[in-house]
């Protein structure tokens, strides 16, 4: 597997953002949006094929970029409570109208990848380097971030 960098995460981010515009706020009406999402589920099969597959673009880019454990169960309930209630017809399509599940997979990720302290390099380097040390002070020190992660790992 090719080694990640800060700028392969960064791109990671962009793109989640772009799924967010157009899953859930093409059309904007105050503080409210619908997207894709939204108008597709009225359409037979074609809103649950969107759903699913951005559902797992999202995961994927997720698992892209070593998201926690529990970034991953958050999304993936977030898509599996849009998919089902997209699947049951007319009660269920006004449900998946409202309810943003791309949207709030896609800020799950990237309050995580926001969360996370980038380092360019292995676990294994930085701790024979003294480094690791310096990575869980940084940690420590901003009370934005949570953990570290390793991209060469």
């Amino acid at each position: 597997m090719a080694r990640r960098t800060i700028a392969d995460i960064e791109k990671i981010w962009s793109n989640v953002e772009g799924v967010k515009k157009l899953s859930d706020r093409v059309i904007g009406i105050g503080p409210f949006g619908l997207g894709l999402d939204a108008l597709l589920t009225w359409v037979p099969v074609v809103g649950t094929v969107y759903t699913v597959g951005t559902g797992g673009w999202l995961i994927l880019q997720a698992i892209r970029a070593k998201a926690s454990p529990a970034t991953l169960a958050q999304m993936a309930a977030y898509m599996a409570v849009d998919t089902a209630t997209g699947t049951v017809p007319i009660a269920g399509d006004v449900v998946d109208t409202f309810f943003p599940g791309q949207l709030l997979a896609a800020k799950a990720l990237q309050k995580d990848i926001a969360s996370t302290h980038w380092v360019e390099d292995s676990e294994g380097a930085a701790r024979a380097s003294g480094d690791h040390d310096r990575h869980l002070e940084t940690v420590r020190g901003d009370r934005n971030l949570r953990r570290v992660v390793y991209l060469h790992d």
